[in-house]
């Protein structure tokens, strides 16, 4: 794999249960959990599962489905710019896009719901809505998702095919999305706890959209993404492998690329036992002096937006010198690196984020002060 060039990221916001990256930041801070127990299935019941909904939305998708107004808000602090223009393009990056309209119109047969339910369909709305050109471009691969656009970004500004490159990621859920994981059994009564040591995993989702603004390294701007990394198993249609190789595999560049700095890191860490123990173990193989704390605990698993959400809230916490623990986690956990509290992060130079996806599809990134 070609080494991804370094890049400027000159904006960075995002939008949880809790607000933008600075609430959410402090909210984490404070060890408040932004999940809580709601019907898998919305408005027709069923299980009482952890999610973490954005402020005044309900399960059940509206018409016009509320991720229009919740982006819109999100990029109100971002001067228009010409985004999707030929130099200028946008990047969208999403697992879900417009499913839960699909869903929606299979249950009332809504026809209008139809105009939001795919990629493309949800994408052009956006363009509308946001007054973009029409030079977008689309990246769905489950939980790695904001990682591909990020990366993508990162070459066309290197190349010079771009001035800079505007990444959207936005995931809300729909009881087809939370319905799909509740039948795999990792969506469930408990409430997550990433990376601790228990008899039953379990995952908790949330709302979540975030952005950035990618530009070339010679741009003025507070952090630089210093290196990035993919990697797909391609093990199984769910399950990594056992030994923890795809996790290596991916890390590996990473742990080159941050030689002689000091990085605490973010992982990904939904609550799941596998898959977390296998992380968490690789990470502490390769950094073996760093802190490792996961935010899954208490917003839930923003799925193919997590990776752009999770990155908003590291720079928050370079920024101010501060990072949170891992809520909703106690001991024991899988390795002793882990950080239940909050802790200072004064002293590092650069903090490494993870996501890693069904099927053995990992992403990690190397993000320090420019």
């Amino acid at each position: 794999m070609t080494p991804a060039p370094v890049a400027r990221i000159t904006a960075c916001d995002c939008l949880t249960a809790f607000g933008d990256a600075p609430a959410t930041h402090q909210a984490l801070l404070e060890g408040r959990i932004a999940l809580e127990p709601t019907p898998v299935l919305g408005s027709r019941g069923g299980d009482a599962v952890p999610l973490a909904l954005l402020p005044d939305r309900v399960l059940d998708e509206d018409l016009p489905p509320r991720w229009l107004d919740f982006a819109e808000r999100l990029l109100s602090k971002l001067p228009g710019d010409g985004w999707g223009s030929p130099r200028r393009p946008v990047i969208v990056t999403s697992s879900n896009f417009g499913v839960g309209s699909l869903y929606a119109y299979r249950l009332n047969g809504d026809a209008r719901n139809l105009a939001y339910g795919t990629p493309f369909a949800s994408v052009e709305q956006l363009a509308k809505r946001l007054d973009w050109g029409p030079n977008t471009i689309t990246f769905s691969h489950a939980c790695v998702t904001a990682h591909l656009g990020l990366l993508h970004a990162s070459r066309l500004v290197d190349a010079r095919l771009a001035e800079k490159v505007l990444v959207l990621s936005f995931d809300l859920l729909s009881p087809f999305v939370t319905g799909g994981f509740h039948a795999l059994k990792i969506l469930n009564g408990m409430m997550p706890a990433p990376y601790e040591a228990r008899d039953v995993g379990s995952i908790g989702l949330g709302d979540g959209l975030a952005f950035a603004v990618v530009e070339p390294a010679s741009a003025a701007g507070e952090f630089s993404l210093l290196a990035q990394a993919v990697y797909n198993e391609m093990h199984h249609f769910t399950a990594n492998r056992a030994d923890g190789a795809g996790f290596a595999a991916c890390i590996r560049e990473i742990t080159s690329a941050a030689a002689g700095r000091r990085v605490w890191l973010k992982g990904h860490g939904t609550g799941t036992l596998e898959a977390g123990k296998l992380e968490a173990g690789e990470l502490a193989a390769a950094f073996p002096e760093s802190p490792l704390v996961s935010w899954k605990g208490s917003l839930g698993h923003t799925l193919g937006s997590c990776g752009l959400v999770e990155l908003a809230l590291t720079l928050c916490a370079l920024r101010n010198g501060r990072a949170p623990g891992t809520p909703g986690s106690r001991t024991p956990t899988f390795t002793s690196n882990i950080m239940l509290e909050p802790f200072s992060v004064s002293n590092f130079d650069a903090a490494v984020c993870t996501s890693n996806a069904f099927g053995g599809a990992h992403a990690a990134l190397l993000v320090g002060a420019a």
